[in-house]
Formats: C-alpha cells, structure tokens, sequence
C-alpha cells in the first residue's frame, strides 16, 4: 500500500501549492519576460525552449507531487507550456510552423514530469512534493547554467537529465526543425515515463526501481549519442526570417 496524503502540516497545502505557481508560472514569465526585452526572435528562440521546459517541470512534478495524482501534473503543465507559449509570441516568436511538433513535445514532457512526482507522491507521502521541489531545482540549476555558459558542463551530464530532454524537443519543435529532429528526446521522455509509472504502481515493491534506473541509463545514452538539432543562436537565426503575426512590424 501507498502512503497516504493525510495529516500533513497544515501550512503545507498552501506553500506546496505556492511553489507550483511560482516555479511553472511566476519564474518561467518573469525569465521570457526578461530575455525577451530588446532581443532577436533568435534569441527569444534560443531561451523559450529551457524557460519552457523549466515551466513544465516545476507545474507538473511540483503538482502530481503536492495531490498525489498524476493527471493534475499533466493538466497543469500542458496550461503552463500553452500559456508560455502564447507570451513568447505575444514577445516575437515567430509562428510556429509545425504547431503538431510543440503538441508532442509538451505532451511528452508534462506526462514524464507528471509521472515522476507521482511516484514522489506515493513513495514518500505528504513530503513528496518537497522531493519533487529540490528535484525541480537541481535540474533547473543546471538547465540555466548549460543555457548561460555552453561548454561549461559535460555532455554525459545534461544528457542524463529529463528537463533537457524536454528542453530538446520543445526548442526542435520551435525552431521548425520538428518532431523527428528530437526523436531521441521524445522517445527518452515516453520510456521514463513508463517506467515510471510502473514502478509507482507496484509501490511498495522495490524491484521495479531496477527496471526504472535501467531505462533512464540506457535512454540517456540514446540522447547522449543522437542529442537532436544544434541550438545555438546563430544556428537558429537563419530560420527566423518571418516575423511573429502578434507583433506589427516596424
């Protein structure tokens, strides 16, 4: 049997619930809102795929962890990666070109998101959401980081991390290069997520952790050996010659 979600302090429900707002909403906002003033369409480009990614993360594993119930984790991060992406145009993204691609990869991601904090959720109780918070953040640390410095951490590293995962596929499917560019991410996404949600539903059985920590090795050595399009800003700007249609042209 699963922990049950009783009992917890009674200020809980509302930080935990605080922090999904503030990680999937508030910060991710504020970051589009920032990189976006005086910048390229390349360059808001190059910043909404991490930003997004982020977003997604911190609603969807934040959320599932907080109810204990996987689908308000997807519902929640695919309104934040919807939301998102509505201001990154209303900013100067280009229109996407392929809207199918950026469907995909929200979905992929909020379902693998959703799927690890409910496995938090189960696991550890009423504290799994403060798990799935210093897992949102880890992550994201390191996202930002890869983000502001390219170079500056080894490849193995981001490749074992479902955050770039998600950060490949919805930048792919922003810059129009597509869903089959960042196959590798998505499959790696859609294969944790199983395993995942396996292992939670056999909670408290441990073998299923073996299957679980398996299939993350081995899809982080297909995302390490086929990491998807470049994503630097001048190997994105040539893709960006037609302005968004919410933003009026000067």
């Amino acid at each position: 049997m699963a922990p049950e979600l009783q009992s917890p302090p009674i200020t809980w429900p509302i930080l935990a619930w605080l922090t999904v707002a503030l990680a999937g909403a508030f910060l991710p906002v504020g970051a589009m809102l920032l990189f976006a003033n005086g910048s390229t369409p390349a360059m808001i480009v190059f910043s909404a795929g991490p930003i997004m990614a982020v977003g997604l993360m911190g609603a969807g594993m934040i959320a599932a962890a907080a109810s204990g119930r996987f689908w308000n984790g997807v519902i929640l991060a695919l309104l934040v990666g919807s939301c998102l992406t509505v201001i990154a145009l209303g900013l100067g993204m280009p229109f996407l070109s392929h809207p199918s691609s950026i469907g995909i990869a929200f979905a992929a991601a909020s379902i693998s998101f959703a799927a690890r904090g409910a496995l938090f959720a189960r696991s550890v109780g009423v504290k799994g959401w403060l798990v799935a918070v210093f897992v949102v953040a880890g992550e994201a640390a390191i996202l930002i980081t890869a983000w502001a410095e390219p170079g500056a951490l080894p490849d193995w590293l981001l490749a074992l991390l479902p955050a770039q995962w998600a950060s490949i596929a919805i930048q792919a499917a922003l810059t129009g290069t597509g869903t089959f560019a960042a196959s590798s991410a998505l499959i790696a996404l859609g294969g944790t997520a199983a395993a995942t949600l396996v292992v939670a539903e056999l909670w408290p059985r441990r073998w299923p952790y073996a299957i679980m920590f398996s299939a993350w090795i081995g899809l982080s050595a297909l995302v390490y050996h086929h990491p998807g399009p470049p994503m630097s800003v001048a190997e994105i700007s040539p893709t960006f010659a037609t302005p968004s249609p919410f933003v009026p042209e000067r």
